[in-house]
């Protein structure tokens, strides 16, 4: 036998489908990556809807990996308990088995069509939603080619008795899963395993019940990811990743021994190629019987497991106690997954819930600014100051996030969303450096001149202050829903606070004027108390201005970011 043409088209046809896979799973998360994240966010406290969203997720963007990922990065915020994010993972188990269904159909002789219309499309239309669905029907007829070519590649191989006699060692399950386990997470696809298993098949160079071990390898190959994406979490993050390796290991050890009543049920449901014989029917049956064990398994297991989710969770909440640091640990970023790059729409959400997140560390700063910098002592200032630290933390993260999000060959939308995020972010860390180098030199330069500013000003600049702070909370609030009438009302306004500062400045004048030996110090530190407060509120407006402006930030259906 000539091995190495049989080489090459194998390798080739492999390549071939799995670069057609990514494609179409690239295509498939940048056009309904939106949608996946609307249904997990409609989650509620029923474990069966948990399920159905997971499922629905998984099936649109055909990537599990993907919905425990978002998973993981939703436990860890706090947006979606450990007990909720259980039936999603099971869900999420059974969305994958979409991608087998259609790989088992019989329509390789389409490929090259599929090839050409996607090509058409994408290549001669101006429209980016027409060359997304160009490369989605592209993607999928590189993947039956692919197929395809390893299908004539392997087909030499019927014969070919040293293969014959290797393939042999693959009676003993174990060893079968294990193999299966290791090649799902060299490739982390789970469908990509599972369409090569299918190619095996057809050509009969395994059984069914071969088959049916290596489905259930794949199964917890596809965890590596979920683990990957844990690494660095604190326990609630890296409790739902345990949760989908405890999920998969377990539902394989149950089959484990009920391997041929599997197969054997799997092929009573699948229908059969009665007018042939020999490789011929292999090639016509093997395909969907392989498909609807990857079914039955996932399917069954879910029905198994998803009334014992309390115990699942409480088995997890003890395997991964919950530990109370003994030293208190620089900030980190809770939503910033690398794992989300692959999503555009889903990574620049996360970005969205991390700017949220420091938002919510600006807005103490600029509450307690106030008392502090009009009667408070010097350790009140020095507290704020260290405040901005976190800030700059989390400012640096999200940039260099972003950055890498830009890298993603993002469409139009996406771009002026990452580009208005980066913005939003870049705001708010100025607010920060405004109240740690302004308002709080203002308050030093107060305490160190002996400056007493009077309860009828306090009065007034507290008025202005409040209005200042609930102009960010509003915009911040803007930000987290992309809700476009509140952003308006801080952009509207920008009269009110005009006004404010207008009517404390011409206080101001007055009291220069007077005869007051500390006048000149104490107008120096009124004046620009007011001066840093319009500037906070300037930024405040800018950032208002991006979500008022633009329909890119919309996220009304999506969780509230934590703030913490």
């Amino acid at each position: 036998m000539d091995l190495w043409p049989m080489l090459i088209g194998l390798l080739g046809g492999l390549a071939m489908f799995l670069f057609g896979l990514d494609q179409l799973t690239d295509m498939l998360k940048a056009t309904a990556g939106a949608r996946m994240r609307d249904g997990l966010a409609r989650i509620t406290n029923n474990r069966f809807k948990g399920v159905l969203a997971g499922a629905f997720a998984t099936a649109v963007i055909q990537s599990s990996s993907v919905t425990t990922v978002l998973v993981v990065g939703f436990v860890s915020a706090g947006l979606m308990t450990l007990h909720q994010s259980i039936g999603v993972i099971m869900g999420a188990s059974i969305g994958t088995t979409v991608t087998a269904q259609i790989i088992a159909f019989k329509v390789t002789q389409y490929a090259l069509v599929a090839v050409i219309i996607g090509f058409t499309m994408q290549f001669f239309f101006q429209s980016r939603r027409v060359k997304r669905y160009g490369m989605m029907v592209l993607g999928l007829g590189l993947v039956f080619y692919g197929m395809n070519m390893m299908g004539d590649a392997t087909r030499p191989l019927r014969s070919y008795q040293p293969f014959i006699e290797l393939l042999a060692q693959l009676d003993n399950p174990a060893l079968t899963i294990l193999l299966s386990a290791g090649f799902t997470a060299l490739i982390q696809s789970s469908s990509a395993t599972t369409g090569v298993i299918i190619v095996l098949g057809s050509q009969g160079l395994i059984s069914l019940e071969q088959g049916v071990a290596l489905v259930l390898g794949a199964n917890i190959g596809t965890c590596v990811t979920a683990l990957l994406a844990a690494i660095g979490k604190q326990q609630q993050g890296a409790r739902p990743a345990l949760v989908h390796v405890l999920f998969n290991v377990a539902g394989v050890l149950i089959w484990f021994s009920f391997i041929e009543e599997l197969a054997q049920f799997s092929r009573w449901l699948s229908p059969t190629a009665a007018g042939l014989s020999g490789a011929e029917r292999l090639a016509a049956e093997m395909p969907r019987q392989i498909a609807n064990a990857h079914t039955i398994f996932n399917v069954s297991n879910t029905l198994i497991f998803i009334w014992f989710t309390g115990s699942l969770a409480w088995l997890v909440t003890r395997l991964l106690p919950e530990k109370r640091p003994t030293v208190a640990g620089e900030i980190e970023p809770r939503f910033l997954n690398l794992a989300l790059l692959e999503t555009p729409s889903l990574a620049l959400d996360a970005a969205r819930m991390e700017i949220v997140r420091m938002a919510g560390h600006v807005l103490p700063m600029v509450r307690q600014a106030g008392p502090a910098v009009i009667n408070g002592s010097l350790e009140d200032l020095r507290h704020i100051h260290k405040l901005d630290h976190e800030i700059d933390v989390l400012h640096r993260a999200i940039v260099k996030f972003l950055g890498k999000v830009s890298r993603e060959g993002l469409i139009l939308g996406e771009s002026e969303a990452m580009q208005n995020y980066l913005s939003i972010a870049t705001l708010y860390e100025s607010i920060g450096d405004v109240v740690e180098t302004g308002l709080v030199h203002v308050g030093k330069q107060r305490i160190k001149r002996d400056v007493l500013i009077s309860t009828d000003t306090q009065k007034i600049i507290n008025e202005l202050a409040d209005r200042v702070v609930w102009a960010l909370e509003t915009a911040t609030e803007a930000v987290d829903r992309g809700d476009e009438s509140l952003a308006q009302k801080v952009v509207d306004a920008k009269d009110e606070v005009n006004q404010i500062a207008d009517q404390i400045s011409s206080r101001l004048v007055e009291r220069l004027i007077a005869e007051d030996p500390h006048r000149t110090s104490t107008y120096r530190v009124e004046s620009q108390l007011i001066e840093h407060y319009q500037r906070i509120f300037y930024f405040t407006k800018r950032i208002a201005k991006l979500v008022a402006a633009e329909d890119v930030l919309e996220a009304k259906q999506l969780p509230a970011a934590a703030t913490s």
